[in-house]
């Protein structure tokens, strides 16, 4: 199961998160059930800061446990828009049920608001959220929302819960690696004027403009026309234009700063988890580990002529998607091709 091996990976490294309970459009969405089921197979502490409004063909909203208001979607805008009601009566109980759990949970981490939580003191809308935040940056719980990320519901509310409870690069430890040179451990920090590193996530083919290589920055500042030293290959690499990119359009920048995300055009050697450092101060980033693919199928071309395009086409993805893999089965000659889940192979 693809949440768990994340889940699992997360843990590792001890990365706050959010949960988000996808899909309550469809056939068979049960909120509460994978509410339980975060507590039984994860081994979770979920902290509800929201409720769905009816499920499957009828969910039409959410109930926001943190203002105790309801978010009602309007159809024809296709998620963009919605309507802040009163909660409808028969959620009340639940929502107020829920709202207590939440505040029980969360009240937790902070003497102070313990204390006047046993005074019979609520904890006002900007200490909630505040004590949401201080815990899941802790990794004590994690906050849950839901909704149809495929018809755009709830998107929105989890962007500004995105905001609101996961931590800046200031909030966590200095990022770890090794010096290039001498292999001893050294940290950098979440600051433009530490030495530049960064690490290249992923890599993708544009039609208009080649290969593009999106970057994360952890330290340090970047200008178009550096030139920069790529620690794990021991190449030297020049940067061309960069952009920063919005969905689907891209606006070009000419310098990006300690926490920003880049796509950058003109790296040669550069491939998904590779750092890249100022020459004068090397370090190597830890590396990306990709997880073993957990399902694999076969795929054909409709025509004999489009198998060598379909080889193409393959192999760049794999190029592209460390944890996407193209082989081919011996016995029956078939192309296989493995994954993260269904929804990745489909993608």
């Amino acid at each position: 199961n693809q949440t768990e091996t994340a889940w699992r990976r997360a843990g590792k490294y001890n990365v706050p998160r959010m949960i988000f309970v996808n899909k309550m459009d469809k056939v068979g969405a049960d909120f509460y059930r994978s509410v339980e089921m975060i507590k039984s197979r994860l081994g979770g502490k979920p902290v509800v800061v929201q409720l769905p409004i009816g499920a499957e063909n009828e969910f039409v909203g959410v109930v926001d446990l943190i203002e105790m208001k309801a978010h009602i979607w309007r159809d024809e805008s296709l998620g963009a828009k919605w309507d802040v009601v009163e909660i409808p009566d028969d959620l009340k109980a639940k929502a107020e049920e829920f709202r207590e759990e939440m505040i029980e949970t969360i009240v937790d981490i902070d003497d102070a608001a313990t204390e006047a939580y046993l005074e019979g003191e609520m904890p006002d809308v900007a200490t909630i959220r505040r004590l949401i935040r201080q815990g899941t940056v802790a990794v004590q719980f994690f906050p849950v929302l839901c909704g149809s990320a495929f018809k755009n519901k709830g998107v929105q509310p989890l962007l500004d819960a995105v905001i609101d409870f996961l931590p800046s690069p200031l909030d966590i430890p200095a990022v770890s690696g090794i010096d290039a040179r001498t292999e001893e451990p050294i940290t950098r920090e979440a600051s433009d004027d530490a030495p530049l590193s960064m690490l290249a996530f992923k890599v993708a083919n544009d039609p208009h403009m080649g290969s593009l290589t999106f970057c994360r920055i952890y330290s340090g500042m970047l200008a178009a026309g550096d030139t920069l030293e790529n620690t794990v290959k021991g190449r030297r690499e020049r940067v061309g234009r960069m952009f920063q990119m919005h969905s689907n359009s891209r606006e070009q920048i000419a310098e990006a700063y300690a926490g920003d995300i880049v796509a950058v055009v003109g790296l040669k050697d550069t491939t998904t988890g590779d750092t890249l450092s100022a020459s004068n101060s090397q370090v190597i980033l830890e590396r990306m580990e990709f997880p073993d693919p957990v399902i694999s199928i076969a795929v054909e071309p409709k025509t004999k002529a489009d198998q060598e395009k379909m080889g193409v086409a393959l192999n760049r993805l794999a190029a592209e998607d460390p944890s996407f893999r193209v082989a081919s089965d011996e016995e029956s000659g078939q192309t296989i091709i493995s994954g993260m889940g269904e929804l990745h192979l489909d993608i």
